[in-house]
């Protein structure tokens, strides 16, 4: 029988196309996510990948099992969470720190069903950009884009492989048009944001494989990640923004990806705690929830 851990890491590869990655973002050593791949093609009597020396890509049985994959893993982890609800209530208080912008537009919503399905959970939130010592403030977790901001903290992946992008309102780039140049960026609006209290020079991107560093200019500065998006929603220039800020409104429209093929940087989203011996019951589950949620952000971030 196939494992539920094992069909989790299929649907990783598979999402990142890289098995090391995947390993990283389970929390998983890559020779254990080899010999748990290997495993799983040999229970199922085929290859799922067609493996070269960088990547790994579906094979054709491997495309046609992976529907079914997910299917079968959203129904055993529903099944398990709703198990686990009820031989272990969650309840105490949470004390958490999320991003102005994705706590607000993202994940408040997935929160507070967290705490309808517990009722006896306590939710203290505490929403802002600003870095948050956990060893120093009452709070339990973090959820924040990039490292920890001390080696003695805890992070624990939730969107791995997640980047930033350029993005601009339409009318916006109907009156000022793209960029023709990573130079010609320093005529545009750039929708800054100020970052453990230094204004930006440059945006990095990568170009063609190359690191290419954008200049800046522009009279909009702030240390509030939704400030930023809404001057960019507004028309007011162009903002360099972690994709799931600004997912939902790449897919309705309102905001457009400047220059696709301009890589962003890294910006990885963990669950950052004060240390391993945190990870509560509560944490743990939230954890999880967030990571299989964040799935879909995964499969439609630009590569």
């Amino acid at each position: 029988m196939t494992r539920i851990t094992d069909l989790e890491l299929l649907v990783r590869i598979a999402d990142l196309g890289n098995l090391t990655a995947a390993a990283k973002a389970l929390d998983w050593s890559p020779a254990a996510a080899s010999a748990a791949l290997k495993r799983m093609e040999e229970q199922l009597g085929f290859p799922l990948f067609v493996r070269s020396t960088r990547s790994l890509r579906l094979s054709g049985e491997g495309q046609r099992y992976l529907p079914h994959a997910r299917a079968a893993l959203r129904a055993l982890t529903d099944g398990r969470d709703e198990a686990l609800a009820g031989r272990e209530a969650l309840s105490g208080v949470l004390h958490l720190t999320v991003p102005s912008d994705l706590g607000r537009h993202v994940l408040l919503p997935w929160l507070e069903q967290f705490q309808e399905r517990h009722p006896a959970l306590t939710l203290r939130l505490q929403i802002g950009d600003p870095l948050t010592d956990l060893l120093r403030r009452p709070v339990d977790a973090a959820v924040r884009y990039g490292p920890p901001a001390g080696n003695a903290q805890v992070a624990l992946p939730l969107l791995p492989d997640c980047r930033r992008v350029l993005v601009a309102a339409p009318h916006y780039l109907a009156l000022h048009g793209l960029p023709t140049s990573p130079e010609d960026m320093a005529r545009h609006e750039a929708l800054r944001y100020l970052r453990a209290g230094e204004v930006p020079t440059h945006w990095s991107v990568s170009i063609a494989g190359e690191p290419v560093n954008l200049p800046l200019a522009g009279r909009r500065v702030a240390d509030d990640g939704e400030v930023v998006k809404r001057w960019a929603l507004a028309g007011l220039g162009i903002a360099y923004k972690s994709w799931p800020d600004v997912a939902q409104e790449l897919a309705s429209g309102q905001l457009v990806h400047v220059h696709p093929h301009w890589r962003g940087d890294p910006s990885p989203l963990h669950l950052v705690l004060p240390g391993r011996a945190q990870l509560s019951p509560a944490l743990r589950q939230l954890r999880d929830e967030l990571r299989r949620r964040l799935e879909e952000f995964a499969r439609s971030m630009p590569r």
